[in-house]
């Protein structure tokens, strides 16, 4: 088992090194300057070209790259070219606000998502598989931000149940008056996993019934519930490999739900970064979801490992 880690880990670096360097390499490539934001029309060039040196974007873009991920890889990550501040204080506070927000609709997806994958696959071919196939599908399908808005409009505008916009308190919610604003932004970002789960739940499910030692454990007397836990036990590796995947997609994709709900995690930063040309913070932002994104699977394999001992091969 500690050799499957340790191979593991070695993966994750060249993964990390390339994903950085497409990182720089893209956000070098977006048109105009960011000192042209800082600095009025008229500002004269001696100045430009001491804010250009200031921010190191007078060198060459090799020996820009090094720098930044000689800096990156201390823990510095330095600082916004919009307001001044450490880039590494601002993206902790946004992604301590965004695993408030994912790790929630993790859970609702995924609980949603293998049971209603289970009861599809166990009633296959009967009305309760095709609206369970169909309510799983429609979750994949729905745009975000647009189920966004429509819920915003029922619960906000219309009933006036629920608040709109803003996350309400600092850390975590202390009682449910503050957690009233994760509802909209959970329900609406739980979508798209329950229904990638449940897809493939169902799909898993079906293939183990289809074994014999199914047929064997029945012949021998066991309950469907039984059966049951033995069915999901060898179809958890798939289910675990698709919920790593879509919890990393929960940290770095919830850019369009986190502006519709002002909600001020780290989709938010990357989305102001972009439109401020926030080089520094867009570089950081994009570079650490990618990490946790590589640290989620490498935590997934080890599960699936220590689940079904034949993946260490």
């Amino acid at each position: 088992m500690l050799t499957f880690v340790a191979r593991r880990l070695l993966h994750a670096i060249p993964i990390l090194l390339g994903v950085s360097m497409l990182v720089f390499g893209l956000v070098q490539m977006i048109p105009g300057n960011p000192i042209d934001l800082l600095l009025p029309p008229e500002a004269p060039p001696e100045l430009i070209a001491q804010m250009t040196a200031a921010y190191g974007f007078d060198k060459p873009l090799h020996i820009q790259y090094f720098s930044w991920l000689g800096r990156t890889l201390q823990g510095d990550l330095g600082y916004s070219i919009f307001t001044g501040a450490p880039v590494a204080r601002e993206l902790m506070s946004a992604l301590g606000n965004t695993f408030v927000l994912a790790v929630p609709a993790a859970l609702l997806g995924f609980a949603l998502g293998v049971g209603l994958g289970a009861l599809a696959a166990f009633h296959q071919g009967t009305w309760i598989d095709k609206a369970a196939s169909a309510f799983a599908i429609t979750g994949v399908s729905l745009p975000h931000y647009w189920f966004a808005i429509v819920l915003v409009v029922i619960f906000s505008v219309t009933l006036n149940w629920l608040p709109a916009q803003g996350m309400g308190f600092e850390g975590l919610p202390g009682s449910f008056a503050e957690a009233r604003s994760l509802v909209l932004p959970v329900v609406t970002l739980s979508l798209i996993p329950m229904g990638v789960v449940a897809r493939v739940v169902r799909a898993t499910v079906l293939e183990v019934l289809n074994q014999e030692f199914v047929a064997t454990l029945r012949a021998k007397g066991l309950i469907d519930r039984e059966v049951l836990l033995h069915v999901l036990k060898n179809a958890a590796p798939a289910a675990l490999a698709v919920m790593g995947l879509q919890f990393g997609y929960l940290l770095g994709g919830s850019i369009l739900v986190e502006t519709v709900f002002n909600w001020p995690g780290s989709g938010n930063l990357l989305n102001l970064a972009i439109f401020r040309r926030d080089v520094p913070v867009m570089q950081a932002t994009i570079v650490v979801l990618a990490f946790f994104f590589v640290l989620v699977n490498l935590l997934v394999d080890i599960a699936q490992a220590a689940i079904d001992p034949r993946i260490r091969r």
